[in-house]
């Protein structure tokens, strides 16, 4: 790659580092606190484009951003709510979104309740992936945490209980359960993968019930635990079956997610491991022809280590592997995803770092596996492996 393009890349990534957005105010006696995040990446990879941008001429198209204001109303009730907007390509298209609204209440800290739009606990990151400055990487593992359907993960519309109960000398057992909905994101994944099945995505009404259950310093600095959630949904769309001759499309499904995930920390070193077993089953139905049956079985999972070298450096790496359809042979390119990086984090200042980031990937998996990869962006046909570059700032306050 020409060095120039670098230099520039890394240039133009580091102006939000120079900008603040930060403070707090009282509202009657009652203070509020506003934060602020952004974020701003260059992208280059050979033949394949990824995640809907033109990554193999180089792009700046992976910018997002965000503002929360929360307030500690009284010593067991706060509140507090996320706008954010992205523009990945042709995901988000600089359409902000409400991330999460919510009014939580901690009667002790074995029981709590939060209502509205809430984040969802699942695995290790999924309530923190809008958090990038708490990460090590530039792009978390994809096998667990797709950025195509980050909208629609994130956060359910319900309500959870939750709490965090001390055992003496075993440590500490959190628990979380939830029931909810689920957001359709238009300018996300599901659309867009779909698109290239020839189907145009309306609407995407779905409800969310599941929990999660982790045990923190049963053994020093160890953390496990495990995530379920059951999610039945109708898939409403349409698709041209003749020239001027358009039916609709409706699927019928029910999605099981099962997530088991560790973490271990010690001193300057990370090393975390999730495991994901995603099973789904319904019924399509094409105007007036009869309804079919399907069935999918997808797995993924992932390692990484990463270690602090100094206050301002960290280095890590990870292997993250994804199976859309598990019970099929897994060699061919269009059923599996390997994912090898190699990543540096430097840094700057407390609200300010800079990452580099290296992907060695290995197949592409399906259109509707919603994971970076769609046949419309790379017209002349996607090839078995992809390398890229990835250049990421990001900022907060």
């Amino acid at each position: 790659m020409n060095a120039k393009i670098v230099t520039l890349a890394a240039a133009l990534c580091a102006i939000p580092g120079a900008m603040q957005a930060q403070f707090d105010f009282n509202v009657d006696g009652r203070s509020v606190q506003v934060h602020s995040f952004a974020s701003q990446g260059y992208l280059y990879s050979n033949d394949n484009n990824y995640l809907t941008m033109k990554t193999s001429q180089g792009t700046f198209a992976f910018t997002d951003g965000g503002v929360n204001v929360s307030s500690q109303l009284t010593d067991k009730f706060r509140v507090g709510a996320q706008v954010y907007d992205r523009n990945i390509g042709n995901l988000g298209k600089w359409h902000p979104t409400l991330d999460w609204a919510v009014a939580d209440y901690r009667f002790r800290d074995w029981f709590g309740i939060r209502a509205g739009k809430v984040k969802t606990v699942m695995g290790l990151f999924n309530d923190t992936q809008d958090m990038e400055f708490l990460h090590t990487w530039a792009i978390l593992p994809q096998s667990m945490y797709p950025l195509d359907l980050r909208a629609s993960t994130i956060a359910h519309t319900g309500g959870d209980v939750y709490g965090t109960i001390t055992v003496k000398r075993l440590g500490a057992i959190s628990y979380t359960g939830y029931a909810g909905f689920q957001s359709f994101d238009k300018y996300g994944g599901y659309p867009y993968g779909l698109e290239a099945l020839g189907l145009k995505l309306s609407d995407l009404p779905a409800r969310q019930f599941g929990g999660d259950l982790r045990w923190n310093n049963l053994i020093k600095d160890l953390l496990f635990g495990a995530s379920y959630m059951h999610a039945p949904a109708t898939a409403l769309a349409s698709t041209q079956v003749a020239p001027g001759m358009t039916f609709p499309y409706t699927i019928w499904d029910q999605e099981n997610t099962v997530t088991f995930y560790t973490e271990y920390k010690i001193g300057n070193l990370s090393v975390d491991a999730e495991y994901r077993h995603d099973t789904l089953g319904g019924t399509s139905k094409v105007g007036p022809m009869p309804a079919t049956t399907f069935g999918e079985d997808e797995r993924g999972w992932y390692v990484s280590a990463s270690y602090r070298i100094s206050k301002r450096l960290e280095l890590g790496a990870y292997e993250s592997r994804y199976y859309p359809l598990w019970a099929q042979a897994h060699d061919p390119p269009s059923n599996h995803m390997y994912d090898t990086v190699a990543a540096a984090r430097v840094d700057l200042s407390s609200h300010w770092d800079f990452k580099l980031e290296g992907h060695f990937m290995d197949g592409y998996g399906t259109p509707y596996s919603f994971r970076g990869f769609y046949p419309q962006d790379t017209p002349t046909g996607l090839k078995p492996q992809t390398t890229m570059l990835v250049v990421r700032t990001g900022w907060n306050f």
